[in-house]
């Protein structure tokens, strides 16, 4: 059966979306800053703006995931988690190429296969990263259920 996902609190998907994004940060950009062969100034400048626009996106995309979950009744396994994690990148890609392309000056061709190669790391993480947050989530309100029972 599936959870009523509809319920997370605003608080909640914030909490979701920056640990999602500082996370990908530390993890993610020296490692295209030593790639691209770009300063890891540029580099950390531009992950942040696009970590910027992926929160609001992240928060959003969610949101109505979790509507179409609630209204269908799908369950979150693997199948659906890859669906999920593709949907998300593809719409981040929109927002990404331009900005990469003028930020570190090249051009929209070059933008979009730098992103399709980060879009090749981010896939897996995003992936493991909200399956991750799940199983914790999941493990956190099932003890904080216990507990109110308990003290009733």
């Amino acid at each position: 059966m599936a959870e009523n996902l509809i319920e997370r609190s605003v608080r909640e998907r914030v909490v979701h979306a920056l640990t999602f994004e500082a996370c990908a940060i530390l993890s993610f950009t020296p490692i295209i800053s030593v790639v691209t062969a770009k300063p890891l100034f540029d580099i950390g400048v531009l992950t942040l703006v696009i970590s910027t626009v992926a929160i609001m996106w992240n928060m959003l995309y969610n949101y109505l995931f979790d509507r179409l979950q609630n209204h269908f009744r799908f369950r979150r396994g693997v199948g659906m988690r890859v669906v999920h994690a593709v949907m998300f990148e593809f719409g981040l890609i929109f927002f990404v190429v331009p900005m990469a392309a003028w930020w570190l000056s090249i051009s929209l061709l070059e933008a979009f296969w730098l992103d399709i190669g980060i879009l090749l790391m981010f896939l897996p993480y995003t992936m493991l990263f909200n399956y991750v947050y799940d199983k914790v989530r999941d493990r956190f309100f099932a003890s904080a259920n216990r507990s109110c029972q308990l003290e009733q």
